[in-house]
């Protein structure tokens, strides 16, 4: 088989901590995921990343990993037979025909028994992984989950910019059953939580913002929250309840860059306290009015 360096692959020396060898994934990660990239070999390098990650992540795979010694990438070798032992192998001969990666994912750390589960060359099977929820934060932002599948765990890398109700295919991500050889791609469908503030509809997001009635008559600057802080508004005099200001690029971040829009729909509120002074200035002001408000209803 060829020696592929997965530190090399991660960026990172072979003596990083857990801490980086996961920052570094969750970087390029982002960078490779195919429904991301433009790049022609983004999903290879996807792969490869995950690959070394899954490796590199876990103690005991790491362990036997930095066993084989560190190679020309790309070198021919064969583990020697004292480590096809020492890690689960009858004999070093059980590699023949494998790649490194797939190596490392034939084994069975589990309790009990160190060995493989035996090899298979059945066709790659999609595996529908189902409903994975987000905040509408983490669709902005981009997210990651480590989901358990009945085949095994999966990190996953949910890319910003996903949608309500969209179906993402991560190729090559799919556990395989009873060590398959070829993984199929994970199927996954977001669903993206309510939020306390924002509705949204594809990467488009609507806020409903308090107003006095007196601001929208005079005109005001407010303060409108987004998902990335707050921002000024500024209402124009004699606004009428049911306008909606647009605020363009500040919805949800789009796969390919930039953004959806943000939609502010003004909503008259009262105080709840009232002065004498007060209440004498609204009856003055009723005094002058003439239109009927209701006269849209027959």
């Amino acid at each position: 088989m060829e020696y592929e360096d997965f530190y090399q692959t991660l960026g990172v020396a072979r003596d990083a901590r857990p801490e980086d060898i996961k920052k570094a994934y969750r970087r390029l990660a982002r960078l490779y995921h195919p429904d991301v990239s433009k790049a022609a070999d983004a999903e290879e390098r996807f792969k490869k990343v995950s690959q070394a990650y899954e490796v590199l992540s876990d103690p005991e795979k790491r362990r036997a990993y930095d066993a084989l010694g560190s190679r020309r990438p790309g070198e021919r070798f064969e583990p020697p037979p004292e480590w096809a032992s020492r890690f689960g192998f009858q004999s070093a001969g059980e590699a023949e025909g494998l790649d490194l990666g797939s190596l490392f994912e034939m084994f069975n750390f589990g309790a009990g028994s160190r060995g493989f589960s035996g090899f298979r060359t059945s066709s790659p099977m999609d595996v529908d992984g189902g409903e994975v929820e987000i905040d509408l934060e983490e669709a902005h932002r981009g997210a990651e989950r480590r989901l358990g599948l009945p085949h095994g765990t999966i990190h996953v890398v949910i890319p910003a910019g996903a949608e309500d109700g969209q179906t993402l295919r991560l190729r090559g991500q799919a556990p395989g059953a009873g060590g398959r050889r070829k993984r199929g791609d994970l199927i996954l469908k977001v669903r993206i939580r309510p939020h306390r503030l924002f509705a949204f509809e594809g990467h488009d997001l609507l806020l409903k913002l308090p107003a006095y009635p007196w601001e929208l008559v005079l005109g005001a600057d407010v303060e409108v929250p987004t998902l990335d802080g707050k921002v000024r508004l500024k209402i124009p005099p004699l606004s009428r309840p049911g306008r909606r200001w647009r605020l363009a690029g500040r919805g949800l971040r789009k796969p390919g860059g930039g953004a959806g829009d943000l939609y502010v729909l003004p909503e008259i509120v009262l105080p709840e306290h009232w002065s004498e002074e007060q209440r004498e200035l609204m009856r003055r002001l009723s005094l002058g009015v003439t239109e009927d408000p209701r006269r849209g209803l027959g």
